[in-house]
């Protein structure tokens, strides 16, 4: 009996194990967009884009503007492969350069 007790607890410690890894896993892909591709950004929707460019900047000051200007770049041919978080920065520095102006 104690044999069966013995695997017992090891099998469910093995699953526990194991549904924290893919807990984990997945809760890592809800973050695509602040690490992926303009590609993925066109396929976000509109508060899920704001609330990345809140997180990529780390402020919420002119996160619509920001926004509408790496859709914008999204949106031009040949960028479907450049990172949204290289847009965000140079969304942001625009923004920046054209408020000390």
């Amino acid at each position: 009996m104690k044999f069966i007790e013995k695997y017992f607890k090891l099998f469910v410690c093995v699953a526990v194990v194991i549904v924290s890894i893919v807990v984990f896993f997945l809760s890592q892909r809800g973050s695509v967009l602040e690490s992926g591709t303009l590609k993925n950004w066109l396929a976000a929707s509109d508060t899920a884009r704001v609330a990345a460019v809140k997180v990529l900047t780390a402020s919420s000051e002119n996160a619509d503007l920001i926004s509408a200007c790496v859709t914008k770049m999204a949106q031009l041919p040949d960028s479907a492969e450049f990172s949204v978080s290289d847009a965000v920065r140079l969304c942001g520095l625009a923004v920046q350069l054209k408020e000390n102006n």
